[in-house]
């Protein structure tokens, strides 16, 4: 590869780690994408064919792109109220304000 394509294949991979930690998640029972993605980009950093490189890369790029779409379908789905309860997103978006200026939202209390 060279150093054009090993660049641009790192930007991606970057992009796409952030993208897969950011929407599906960091927990210990997500890992497993992050893995994949890992292994992924290892197993094909030795490619030598630069037509296979170039639709590897595209295909993570793709990907990065579908997954920010969901996230983001999901989230006009959401404040449309697209027959969904919005009382968890609301208290997202609240301890996110919160949060912003170093307030911490207390637990409410469940019986």
């Amino acid at each position: 590869m060279g150093s054009e394509a090993s660049f641009q294949a790192a930007k991606i991979y970057r992009h796409l780690l952030k993208v897969v930690k950011k929407h599906i998640g960091k927990e210990e029972s997500k890992k497993h994408f992050q893995e994949f993605v890992t292994m992924e980009f290892r197993k094909n950093s030795y490619l030598s064919d630069d037509v296979a490189v170039q639709q590897k890369i595209k295909l993570a790029r793709d990907y990065t792109f579908l997954l920010n779409s969901v996230h983001h379908h999901k989230e006009l789905l959401f404040s449309y109220n697209i027959a969904v309860d919005r009382s968890d997103e609301m208290k997202r978006i609240i301890g996110k304000s919160a949060s912003s200026v170093g307030l911490q939202l207390p637990e409410v209390y469940q019986p």
